[in-house]
């Protein structure tokens, strides 16, 4: 069994949905994939691009399976890359509620789209 970039071939399927699901999840902005401006636009059109390519049977599992770890390089943080992948927790929650950050806030609603 293969793993590209961190993505195993056998849960490829898994990781294109939760990866959409989050680009799309306006309550946890992924660094590099959220906000109007039309870097972000990008990236979600390629995740888009790349999901239809493999269901569609244009690329093979392989292809894909690198592609996409070539995309989440580019456009996730390490630490959503490691929310998603389920092995480290998000950042401790301090004491009081109000004092989460965006970053923080965004990672736990990211543990929503885990893969891993």
């Amino acid at each position: 069994m293969a793993v590209y970039g961190g993505i195993q071939e056998h849960e490829l399927e898994r990781w294109l949905n939760a990866l959409t699901n989050a680009a799309y999840d306006r309550r946890c902005p992924l660094a590099k994939v959220h906000g109007g401006n039309a870097r972000a636009r990008t990236a979600r059109q390629d995740l888009l691009h790349l999901a239809n390519d493999y269901r569609c049977g244009e690329t093979s599992r392989e292809e894909s399976a690198a592609a996409l770890g070539r995309w989440c390089q580019t456009c996730l943080s390490e630490a959503e890359w490691y929310v998603l992948v389920g092995t480290r927790q998000a950042p401790s929650q301090p004491q009081s509620p109000g004092a989460l950050s965006e970053e923080e806030r965004s990672l736990t609603v990211l543990k929503q789209h885990r893969v891993g």
